[in-house]
């Protein structure tokens, strides 16, 4: 889906509203801006190639977010989507994938009981593996829970199941607006040989630019947009 380097911006979904949190703290709105839908068609009339969605609500206490997700694809359109939070089972996947969804992202059942291979096999490229990060260890469920694994142990066992597709987010960078963390970066990049989007503290097109330069295929931006410090186009 993605055939060259991608900027793709993020619109965070909680309690109905768009909101971007300081690194994932459900107490620290940040910003909120307004009507998701809303926001979904404003970026979409930028013709990105992706845009990211996260329901903030359904990745910290589970359930599929069907519903927004067949709001967002129908906003959005034609860009596609892809949508994280909330998915534990490869049923709950598959339902977003039926709700319009161009690639689900899975984080906390990618690392729990259900073999990686399973979500492979059903959805093939349209999964995306979250691999969000804090002191060198994964976290899931809305990032509040570990799933005692470090970088590279979780990057392996994507590669082992087949996994083509990562985001990863440096969790202490989210919404701080310090730059991203090259030096994660470049440990993903060099343990893992599918597409990469880097996520957590992009500011500007000089970030974007760095990241780039590792190799790593694409980054996903929400409050370097949102604030105006850089350009979707």
């Amino acid at each position: 889906m993605i055939q060259e380097f991608a900027i793709v911006p993020a619109v965070d979904v909680l309690d109905g509203r768009a909101v971007r949190l300081l690194r994932g703290d459900y107490d620290r709105v940040e910003v909120d801006a307004g009507d998701p839908l809303a926001l979904v068609r404003q970026v979409a009339a930028a013709s990105p190639p992706l845009i990211h969605v996260v329901a903030l609500g359904a990745a910290r206490d589970g359930g599929a977010p069907v519903e927004l997700a067949r709001a967002v694809s129908d906003a959005a359109a034609p860009v596609p989507v892809q949508l994280g939070g909330g998915v534990r089972s490869v049923a709950d996947a598959i339902s977003l994938v039926d709700a319009g969804l161009a690639r689900v992202i899975v984080g906390t059942a990618a690392f729990g009981a259900i073999p990686l291979p399973d979500f492979v096999d059903a959805l093939g490229e349209r999964l995306v593996v979250s691999v969000d990060v804090a002191a060198g260890i994964v976290r899931t469920a809305g990032w509040l829970e570990s799933a005692e694994l470090t970088t590279r142990e979780a990057l392996a066992r994507s590669s082992a199941a087949g996994v083509s597709n990562v985001v990863c987010t440096a969790i202490d960078r989210d919404g701080a607006r310090g730059g991203p963390d090259l030096e994660l970066l470049r440990e993903v990049r060099a343990s893992f040989g599918g597409s990469i989007l880097a996520a957590g503290g992009i500011r500007d097109q000089a970030d974007v630019d760095a990241v780039r330069a590792l190799g790593i295929d694409g980054v996903v931006v929400g409050r370097a947009w949102l604030d105006g410090t850089l350009e979707l186009s």
